[in-house]
């Protein structure tokens, strides 16, 4: 977008889901130039949204960082082999060597994102880490660490 500088002007940075029903800025009244969004299949902080996390920190003014899984999340709604299933079905090849990140309880999930936020080493404990659950039917956060 033309005009902006790439700093998060809010200080936020948001982990979420890739789900098209969420709209992370709307969700959290922030506008186009605020936040560092982070989207992934279940909206969990893996290895790769760690990183972005460390460069949003130390080179683009993030100081507060939000996990945000939804309800109704197709990677907590089938098993691993469930998806392996449905994927190589829809391929025609077998996806039984994928991994999909499948998340069998969403809370203890945050939970261990969360951990994983504010354990490591290169973000600071001055960086203030949440973890909320958007409902995808009322449009409602609810924090839940």
């Amino acid at each position: 977008m033309a005009g902006f500088d790439g700093v998060a002007h809010a200080g936020v940075a948001i982990v979420t889901c890739m789900d098209s029903r969420i709209a992370p800025l709307a969700m959290l009244g922030l506008k186009p130039g605020d936040a560092k969004i982070f989207r992934n299949p279940g909206g969990r902080v893996t290895e790769a949204a760690l990183e972005a996390l460390v460069l949003g920190v130390h080179l683009l003014n993030v100081d507060r960082v939000l996990v945000i899984p939804h309800t109704r999340c197709a990677m907590s709604a089938r098993s691993e082999r469930e998806l392996r299933h449905q994927i190589t079905e829809s391929a025609g090849v077998s996806a039984d060597w994928q991994m999909f990140s499948v998340v069998t309880d969403q809370i203890a999930a945050l939970d261990d994102d969360i951990h994983a936020v504010r354990s490591h080493p290169l973000i600071p404990d001055t960086v203030r880490v949440g973890g909320f659950m958007y409902d995808v039917d009322t449009g409602l956060l609810e924090q839940k660490f």
